[in-house]
């Protein structure tokens, strides 16, 4: 799978880890940055471009580390197509794939360390959408009330 992951300064060590185990697995990287540690850098310039990554179908998926997560997963719900969410627990990373087709997963590098981080990840990525009628029917209310903005 083709996955976009980038990270500010918080996330920054996590982000390199987490992209050594997901190459290790055989995904394929889209490494949006940052690309060196730089402690005045901004969650929501790497949470944007990871959602346009995949916003754009040049990843599957996006992965973003932040402090805690939450900064960039509103950042990333900015953008139309793109269903961000924070998951610190390997249910909701999988889960929200199924039921609500989650297309990007927003990780606190403050807050776990790389061996849950790896486990998030894996949950995320293996996940599918189950177009069960309840979710389906879910899921289009959510793209209606992007569509009405």
């Amino acid at each position: 799978m083709r996955v976009a992951i980038g990270a500010d300064h918080a996330g920054y060590d996590l982000k390199q880890a987490l992209a050594e185990g997901l190459l290790a697995a055989g995904h394929e990287l889209v490494d949006v940055g940052a690309h060196a540690f730089d402690s005045e850098d901004d969650y929501p310039d790497f949470a944007v471009a990871v959602g346009e990554k995949v916003r754009g179908g040049e990843a599957d998926r996006g992965i973003v580390v932040c402090g805690s997560g939450v900064g960039s997963c509103v950042a990333a719900n900015k953008l139309r197509g793109i269903r961000a969410s924070v998951c610190h627990d390997v249910y909701s990373a999988g889960q929200g794939v199924e039921h609500d087709d989650l297309n990007v997963l927003c990780l606190g590098g403050r807050i776990i360390d790389v061996g849950l981080a790896n486990q998030l990840a894996t949950a995320f990525l293996a996940a599918r959408f189950q177009p069960e009628d309840r979710f389906a029917r879910r899921l289009g209310k959510v793209l209606e009330a992007e569509r009405r903005g």
